[in-house]
């Protein structure tokens, strides 16, 4: 039986001086709390996270989101808003030296987002508003867009070339699960191997993906405890980045906070998806092993 032919592997994305994805570079992590709860909650989850990245000697992009503009509940938690949440970013970035990664909801905020932001992030529900990543290609940011819960990964290939003709080539295509039944997600991991075929870096939100939409009525309810099974078979797939978003106190965060991983356990989840990552690496190229 004629074995099948490798994924072709996407050429490398650069996000920010000195990090790129894809091309065959380290794992990169997109971590942060969901949304911006101040500047202190934000600085300390920043600077815990650029330690746990410098030990592990990992590259590290701060997410956190100035408005949660998909909310279950008009009550629901949404952030400080555009001007105040990249004054915060900013502030991280200053402090820190992270790149940092937000939503962008609407064509207005983009120009404000990009002259602070790295990388601009379309959200699922938004990934096929024409005109919002559009501008976000015109931006000339790199840009990460999530797969929709009902598309086919193979439409995200539209969404991309959206963006390409701009003529901006720096796309992530991220998944986040699929809708299956009533307030539940789906991962399948084909369709990780399906979106790397289609020329960009692939990353894998592990947060959302056990995530239970509408599930506590009002909010969003979620599966923490799946969170590192389902990141290990994403990376063990052969993503090129894990997107996460992480609190201090999960319990207690004001936005998804049960699909957010305690920030203490940061670090024993980097060692472990990096251990997937070294042994799927050397499997996927036998020539490795070969040479011990």
């Amino acid at each position: 039986m004629k074995k099948p032919a490798p994924t072709p592997r996407a050429a490398a994305v650069p996000l920010a001086k000195g990090v790129s994805i894809g091309g065959g570079r380290p794992l990169v992590f997109l971590m942060g709390p969901c949304a911006i709860e101040g500047m202190r909650v934000s600085l300390r989850a920043a600077k815990f996270l650029r330690r746990a990245a410098e030990r592990a000697g990992v590259p590290l992009v701060f997410k956190s989101s100035y408005d949660k503009a998909n909310r279950s509940s008009i009550r629901g938690y949404r952030g400080p808003g555009l001007e105040e949440g990249l004054r915060v970013l900013a502030a991280v970035k200053e402090e820190t030296g992270l790149p940092v990664i937000s939503d962008v909801h609407e064509v207005r905020q983009v120009e404000a987002a990009a002259g602070v932001l790295d990388v601009l992030q379309v959200p699922a529900f938004l990934c096929r508003q024409t005109d919002l990543v559009v501008a976000c290609g015109r931006s000339g940011r790199p840009v990460n867009v999530k797969k929709g819960q009902w598309m086919a990964p193979e439409d995200m290939a539209n969404v991309r070339d959206k963006i390409l003709t701009t003529g901006n080539r720096k796309v992530l295509l991220c998944e986040r699960g699929t809708s299956f039944g009533y307030r539940n997600l789906v991962v399948d991991m084909r369709g990780l191997v399906v979106m790397r075929g289609l020329g960009c870096p692939v990353v894998y939100d592990a947060g959302h993906s056990v995530q239970k939409p509408g599930g506590l009525g009002a909010a969003s309810g979620g599966d923490r405890g799946m969170i590192l099974h389902l990141a290990k078979a994403a990376v063990a797939v052969g993503v090129d980045g894990v997107f996460l978003e992480c609190h201090e106190d999960p319990d207690r965060a004001l936005s998804d906070g049960p699909n957010s991983f305690p920030l203490r356990e940061v670090p024993r989840l980097i060692d472990t998806l990096l251990a997937v990552h070294a042994a799927a690496t050397t499997i996927r190229n036998p020539a490795q092993s070969s040479r011990r």
